[in-house]
């Protein structure tokens, strides 16, 4: 079957009967869960059930599940994590422990349903890096960034779990939070090149990347999920022909319709968008105007759902154990 270029949200624990009408008509290609849509373990398991029978295919459901401030699950259903930039400064080893974070995160996500995790970050913080992100990542630099990103996303393959690494081309310039505002990154185009973009391009082989609702002035005066040129980037410049899915186009970065914003980022060049934290109403507009994947989404979807490996062996115990002493004892938040 043909997805739908949407990832789209539920309001809450349970689907309702129009939710369920929506998604049946729209076969959106995948979900994300928040923390509104958590109450126990059971509970969530039912959710995603009823989200892919919904859509009518065995759909991707991902969730924010990064450690510190930006984790949906929290005790007695998830570990509470330190944040990443936090973890990885403190351990003898930060790739091992990175690996085993994401690893235990992928054990924990996939009990439950729950089979993508929009993590690793790619991005390098730098002085100017706003507060909202600048602990959510994993480094400021750029080999250290890499390495530890790959880290993580083999923890969650391991896991049978499909990372989405943030945020392309690289938000860690980035002095406002694009949640409320449209950042301008003003930094020359070789620097971006050498730096920033380098670090997607690197693991320009992992299944899906989240863009960055930032406009990079030396490029273009459109944001990046808008940006046909920037795409053209993404693609040509870093290499990258996995699936791209906007960061959330209700963000106030960016203005304008939802459903206009959707065509726009799908025109430009990303496969598909995601919209959260609306009314039913929008959430239908934002899926007719988003329509079918193209051929090449397609391709990319289903490349990425491929990835949804049996998790290997873990020793849980024993990871646990690994860790705590790798982090001498301060794991957890």
């Amino acid at each position: 079957m043909r997805y739908g270029a949407t990832i789209l949200d539920a309001e809450g624990l349970r689907l309702t009967a129009d939710e369920k009408a929506l998604f049946r008509e729209a076969a959106p290609f995948g979900f994300i869960l928040f923390a509104r849509n958590v109450d126990s373990a059971d509970q969530l398991r039912a959710l995603c059930d009823e989200l892919r029978e919904a859509a009518g295919h065995d759909c991707l459901i991902t969730i924010d599940q990064e450690g510190g401030r930006v984790q949906r699950l929290r005790a007695p259903l998830a570990r509470d994590w330190r944040p990443a930039l936090e973890h990885a400064e403190a351990a003898s080893d930060p790739l091992r422990a990175m690996y085993l974070r994401a690893r235990l995160i992928a054990a924990e996500l996939h009990a439950l349903g729950i089979d993508s995790n929009c993590a690793p970050l790619a991005d390098i913080a730098g002085t100017e890096t706003h507060p909202f992100l600048k602990n959510r990542c994993y480094g400021s630099e750029l080999q250290s960034v890499v390495d530890r990103a790959r880290a993580c996303a083999q923890g969650l393959l391991d896991g049978g779990v499909v990372p989405v690494m943030k945020h392309i081309p690289g938000h860690g310039r980035s002095s406002m939070d694009s949640h409320h505002d449209l950042p301008h990154v003003t930094a020359p185009a070789e620097l971006l090149r050498r730096e920033d973009f380098a670090a997607f391009t690197a693991l320009r082989d992992l299944p899906m990347a989240m863009t960055a609702h930032l406009v990079y002035d030396a490029f273009d005066a459109r944001p990046a999920t808008l940006s046909p040129v920037m795409m053209e980037v993404i693609r040509q410049d870093i290499g990258y022909d996995g699936l791209v899915m906007t960061d959330d186009i209700s963000m106030k970065a960016l203005q304008g319709a939802p459903q206009t914003l959707a065509r726009a980022a799908l025109d430009a060049g990303c496969d598909v968008a995601l919209f959260c934290n609306a009314p039913l109403a929008e959430r239908a507009a934002v899926a007719e105007a988003a329509g079918a994947m193209n051929a090449t989404a397609q391709r990319r979807a289903e490349a990425a759902l491929a990835c949804r490996r049996t998790p290997t062996a873990l020793d849980t115990e024993a990871a646990e154990a690994e860790l705590s002493a790798l982090m001498g004892g301060q794991v957890y938040g």
